[in-house]
């Protein structure tokens, strides 16, 4: 089912990029483009049936796009792409360094041999 959604959607985008190709220009986009008539300033161009055609592609468009949306959420279901994939990770064997207690980051308090300020001595 989600072949035949993806054919339907690839076929709606191709459809789309040419019916919006084959539209006269209005001439309203960055001032440039033909298309005398005042078409921007009369408020309302007519539809026609290219215009009409567009709308009707961009709204199953969008509706394929959500239903595409819907399928990858389904598959999902959180799972990670390594689990998919059946990659083990590797085993905890490991041997770790040993590593001191406290914290490393933290300067030496009053309780270690070392002073707070370094002296010139």
């Amino acid at each position: 089912m989600e072949n035949v959604v993806l054919i339907i959607h690839l076929i709606l985008a191709l459809s789309l990029i040419a019916v919006v190709l084959l539209q006269r220009s209005e001439g309203g986009g960055l001032g440039m483009g033909g298309g005398g008539g005042g078409g921007a300033m009369t408020g309302r161009a007519a539809a026609t049936a290219l215009g009409k055609l567009t709308w009707l592609l961009a709204i199953a468009f969008i509706c394929t796009s959500m239903t595409l949306t819907i399928f990858a959420a389904e598959n999902a279901s959180g799972s990670s792409v390594i689990d998919r994939l059946g990659v083990t990770p590797p085993a905890a064997d490991v041997d770790t360094p040993d590593v001191p207690e406290g914290d490393l980051l933290l300067p030496p308090g009053p309780d270690d041999n070392a002073p707070l300020v370094p002296t010139l001595d």
